[in-house]
């Protein structure tokens, strides 16, 4: 019998870029309404309100908005919970009694789904002067354009997590998004087809959400790939076509910030779904305004680094 010729190795194909330019359009109309509320919140909280306050306040704004169900429940995070100290359940995430104080950071985060476009976004502020938030929130942006960078290189997720990790270390920060369920840094956002209950939620999730992910696990490790971008063997693929909500969270000490957006991820490119949200409007701001002529003053002692407020 003749000697059979090796097999070639099975090359897994990319799969196709599943979203119309109207799919797109929908995606960012509900991003955008979700930043729209947690602006109006930011505009709304005061010292001495609670994160259940808040929390309650971002639902009522996105009902009242036109969102029909949730990927997740809001949340909201005052305080060093911004930084997730000492988190050890999933259970402390969701909101409790911390009152808002002068000087405290926040994050709201919410994931409204309309017409089954989903959106997850967080949103970063504070109340009254807080340098190190300052500090954090302006090397934020350092992240976005890494990401989108190492997307648009095709390199495995779970590199480009790395890279994130390597890029917090470098500045002196905590990586604070290992602390959530998974050590996620993303994960998939897709159009909600499935016909469960819409406003029902177990364990802070959409009854849709769950049966929507399950699905798509079950679907994706079939390929050797997974909806939920960590630092894993899980995520040891290319970037998936699709959408991706990623949140890269840094912390320092009991002062944390993130953003959380959509990332557009085609067969060969990506870029961010909109660039028309509040941090990228806060950064270009930041940049024009360096950018103009000032005065010149005589130097002072005051501390201009974040290592000197440590």
């Amino acid at each position: 019998m003749p000697p059979t010729a090796p097999t070639a190795p099975t090359v897994k194909a990319t799969p196709a870029f599943p979203y119309t330019e109207r799919d797109l359009a929908r995606f960012r109309e509900t991003q955008q309404l979700a930043y729209h509320c947690a602006e109006q919140v930011a505009a709304w909280i005061e010292p001495g309100v609670t994160e259940r306050q808040a929390t309650a306040e971002l639902r009522r704004r996105l009902i009242t908005a036109g969102v029909q169900d949730f990927f997740h429940v809001p949340f909201a995070w005052f305080g060093d919970r911004t930084a997730f100290r000492h988190f050890h359940t999933p259970l402390q995430f969701f909101a409790g009694n911390r009152r808002l104080e002068e000087g405290m950071p926040y994050v709201l985060d919410c994931a409204p789904v309309v017409d089954g476009y989903t959106a997850d976004i967080g949103y970063g502020g504070k109340i009254g002067e807080n340098r190190v938030w300052d500090r954090l929130a302006a090397d934020l942006q350092v992240y976005r354009e890494l990401i989108l960078a190492e997307v648009r290189a095709r390199r495995p997720l779970n590199e480009v997590y790395a890279a994130v990790d390597a890029q917090i270390a470098a500045h002196g920060y905590d990586n604070r998004h290992q602390v959530y369920p998974g050590r996620v840094i993303g994960h998939q956002v897709t159009r909600t087809t499935v016909r469960g209950p819409a406003g029902v939620n177990v364990l802070g999730f959409g009854v849709r959400t769950l049966q929507t992910l399950g699905r798509e696990l079950i679907s994706e490790r079939l390929h050797g790939r997974s909806p939920l971008w960590a630092d894993g063997r899980s995520s040891r693929h290319a970037p998936t076509p699709g959408l991706w909500a990623v949140e890269p969270h840094i912390g320092f000490r009991g002062v944390g910030i993130k953003f959380e957006e959509l990332l557009v991820v085609t067969e060969d490119d990506a870029h961010w779904l909109d660039d028309d949200l509040p941090h990228v409007r806060r950064w270009s701001a930041g940049t024009a305004a360096a950018t103009e002529p000032t005065e010149r003053t005589e130097p002072t002692d005051e501390p201009t680094t974040l290592e000197a407020t440590r």
